[in-house]
């Protein structure tokens, strides 16, 4: 087994910033961002990035590294967040993964191989020949799951995926499904959740206090650039607003959009994580135990550490 790893997940809103940084505190640890949209500059408000004064000296990695306009692979994620791992580790201090990227965080700590997946070439070249809205729809056809995690303007990743169901018969979900679910790292998988009544009024006040703060300024500024039709424009909290800034709906029906996606998607990752991944999960609905699951938490990650040593 390799390195030791923590993995921190959980739905939006469920005060994932806060414990990380409490576990890395005591812990000595360096934090890897796990979520797909704060690798971009500029998506900060809309994406709940942590602010510099709320990192209490702590260091943090995969933040604004990529442009607006710029795309961004799971594969990618893979090669710089292993690659932190190994210096972060040689330091003598302990990598913390923290985010809701189901995807990306699996594909670090398994033993996923993308490159291994079979190509035609010919095959290709043929579907380079077909416009960009061809290519997605023949996607949302054969693999609707996909589909929904690729931009339409993301056309190298769309006939990666056509290309692995042409070669293999099988969908790419269906081919990362398959991918050899074996631990690369000595992982501790910890878990925040919370009732679900609280995690949506926590949801729907954190989207009221994004507007306040200046999301639609932030949005705006993004908007007035010519910034559209990529990856990170499809976030939530950035897709609603471009309907709003476009014409297309009133500001009110923009901001609640925002937050019924934004509890669709809470309840996608939760279930997302219960069937992908063996994660031991803390319950953070009474605000008044913080204290105490941080010790349950810590508790368990040496339990987990001196465990798997043993392997």
């Amino acid at each position: 087994m390799g390195e030791k790893v923590v993995v921190l997940i959980g739905p939006t809103a469920v005060g994932k910033t806060k414990m990380s940084i409490e576990l890395a505190k005591r812990l000595d640890g360096e934090i890897i961002n796990g979520d797909s949209m704060q690798v971009y500059r500029g998506l900060d408000i809309g994406t709940a990035k942590i602010q510099r004064e709320e990192m209490e000296g702590i260091p943090h990695h995969l933040l604004d590294i990529k442009e607006p306009d710029e795309s961004f692979s799971v594969a990618e994620f893979q090669t710089l967040a292993r690659s932190l791992i190994q210096q972060i580790t040689n330091r003598g201090k302990l990598p913390i993964i923290v985010g809701g990227t189901g995807l990306y965080i699996q594909s670090v700590i398994y033993d996923y191989q993308f490159s291994s997946a079979p190509s035609n070439d010919l095959y290709r070249q043929s579907l380079e020949r077909c416009s960009s809205i061809e290519l997605y729809e023949q996607l949302k056809k054969i693999d609707p799951i996909s589909a929904e995690r690729i931009h339409p303007n993301n056309v190298r990743r769309v006939i990666r995926a056509l290309e692995i169901y042409h070669c293999t018969g099988k969908t790419m979900t269906e081919w990362l499904k398959e991918q050899k679910r074996q631990l690369v790292y000595n992982a501790a998988l910890i878990g925040l959740t919370m009732e679900r009544e609280k995690l949506y009024e926590r949801i729907n006040k954190r989207v009221d206090q994004m507007i306040a703060q200046g999301l639609i300024e932030e949005v705006k500024r993004l908007h007035e650039k010519g910034v559209r039709d990529c990856q990170a424009i499809q976030a939530i909290g950035y897709k609603e607003l471009y309907s709003y800034l476009d014409g297309l709906i009133t500001l009110e029906e923009a901001i609640e959009q925002l937050k019924q996606n934004s509890r669709r998607y809470a309840k996608r990752q939760l279930t997302w994580f219960r069937n992908q991944m063996p994660v031991q999960w803390f319950d953070m609905t009474d605000d008044t135990l913080f204290s105490v699951r941080v010790n349950e938490i810590l508790h368990c990650i040496e339990g987990k550490f001196r465990f798997q040593s043993n392997i």
